[in-house]
């Protein structure tokens, strides 16, 4: 089994970006020394970089820290806290004066931005006694509670089909009111009669006591009861679906208990940014949030949709007519999630009905027009988390107004910057004048500067 190998990111962090390097054991660089933005793109390029850094070296751990220079770290910091979901990070925040003293005590001469990154990871590796990593995932007591109430309702739906099997013979009238499921009531009712035999003894004003069970339904039970062609009648089925109803039950109540308390311990913004949509409620948006974890992970929308599955494949079999499809790539789980808001998001948000209606009234299945709007939801949740922002209608008819966007690209420092210089960054006024003095001069033609000009006659 190969060893685990330790790396070592020192992160300088600047007003609007911050310098990386990554060193081994030895204090040689492993990774040179690269830039980025303090923004959602260069977020997004740094978890692409260490994805990469660790396909190129498995089995490694990464031990990152930034200074504590008054809150300009936070956002680095987050994010890598965010990437340990993924990544085999540890992160610290170190004090500037330590840092400071290890680069002293190395009789180093120069400082630049380049060099504090590489001081910081020195001083991991110098000194690893007196740092402190946190190992903490925002989302990991609720990722355990999600996993547990997943594995009950999985049993339960198990016990739920093996139940259906066994009324089959049982009392198979009873399946005419459990087509789209086994509703409370029915099991109330298998617990006290379990077959039909034993519903057709009873009397329409006891079973009537039942919840959701009317005296007109409770006559037509025992009326369809005692014309049931029921084949098992044995005190071994009786004893079979009373226990089955009774397990179901009791699963029931502890997912219902645990759901509960996940909705009051799911006090993260990004829930409650999830949950400003209609048709996502604080299940769904958790389960969302467990599966995109940070989206620095996905640099496009795109990147997310195939994550869930959604982007379209060229599909042909055989002779038969090759069509675009659904790919259903990727975790089936976040699929499943976003197909119930999808649901929920049709029947009570205007917006989408609007949306689905119309794909309808152009000849696609529903299941067709469905996928349509789970795309379409996803593109708006991707929108909302980027940007911060809760669901607002009048922007998304904005964006769909939209027919194209031009995109202006900045010649990169191919020997630092992994970058393009973004104008969003929350830089100084001095960097923003340096970025502005570079634009200008790359953006000079060489011919009016002089350099090649002709020489006079």
């Amino acid at each position: 089994m190969q060893n685990t190998k330790n790396y070592y990111l020192g992160i300088d962090v600047s007003k609007g970006y911050a310098d990386f390097v990554i060193l081994d054991a030895q204090k040689q660089p492993v990774e040179e020394n690269f830039q980025l933005d303090d923004t959602f793109e260069g977020h997004a390029l740094l978890y692409e970089k260490l994805s990469q850094f660790f396909k190129d070296h498995p089995q490694s751990i990464i031990y990152a820290a930034v200074e504590s220079t008054g809150g300009y770290e936070n956002n680095w910091f987050n994010s890598l806290r965010k990437f340990q979901a993924t990544l085999n990070i540890r992160i610290a925040r170190l004090n500037p004066l330590g840092v400071s003293a290890n680069s002293k005590a190395g009789l180093k001469q120069n400082l630049t931005d380049k060099i504090s990154a590489q001081n910081i990871a020195e001083y991991l590796i110098a000194h690893p006694e007196k740092v402190s990593y946190q190992q903490q995932d925002p989302f990991l007591s609720l990722r355990k509670q999600w996993n547990f109430v997943k594995m009950l309702t999985k049993q339960s739906t198990q016990l739920l089909n093996q139940l259906q099997f066994l009324l089959y013979t049982a009392f198979p009238e009873i399946l005419v009111y459990c087509k789209w499921g086994i509703p409370e009531w029915v099991l109330n009712l298998l617990k006290r009669y379990p077959t039909a035999p034993n519903l057709a003894k009873a009397k329409a004003k006891t079973i009537a006591q039942i919840p959701y069970i009317s005296r007109e339904r409770a006559k037509e039970l025992i009326a369809s009861a005692q014309k049931s062609v029921a084949s098992a009648t044995d005190t071994v089925t009786q004893e079979l679906i009373v226990s089955m109803v009774k397990q179901i039950l009791q699963l029931k109540k502890v997912i219902q208990l645990q759901t509960k308390v996940m909705e009051k311990a799911c006090c993260f913004p990004e829930v409650k940014l999830l949950k400003t949509f209609p048709g996502i409620s604080n299940y769904s948006a958790l389960g969302l949030m467990l599966e995109i974890q940070t989206l620095e992970r996905f640099p496009s929308v795109k990147k997310l949709a195939s994550f869930f599955g959604l982007h379209p494949v060229y599909k042909i079999s055989g002779d038969g007519v090759g069509a675009f499809r659904m790919s259903k790539q990727g975790r089936k789980e976040p699929r499943c999630i976003l197909f119930m808001v999808t649901i929920t998001a049709i029947a009570h948000n205007p917006y989408l009905r609007s949306i689905y209606n119309r794909y309808l009234q152009r000849g696609m299945e529903k299941m067709v027009a469905i996928g349509i709007c789970m795309h379409k939801i996803l593109r708006i949740i991707y929108g909302m988390l980027k940007h911060n922002q809760p669901f607002d209608l009048e922007i998304d008819r904005k964006n769909v107004e939209k027919s194209f966007t031009v995109k202006f690209r900045v010649q990169r420092d191919k020997s630092r910057r992994l970058q393009a210089y973004d104008p969003r960054a929350p830089i100084s006024r001095r960097q923003t004048k340096k970025r502005e003095e570079r634009r200008k001069s790359q953006g000079d033609q060489v011919a009016v500067s002089g350099i090649i000009a002709p020489v006079p006659l």
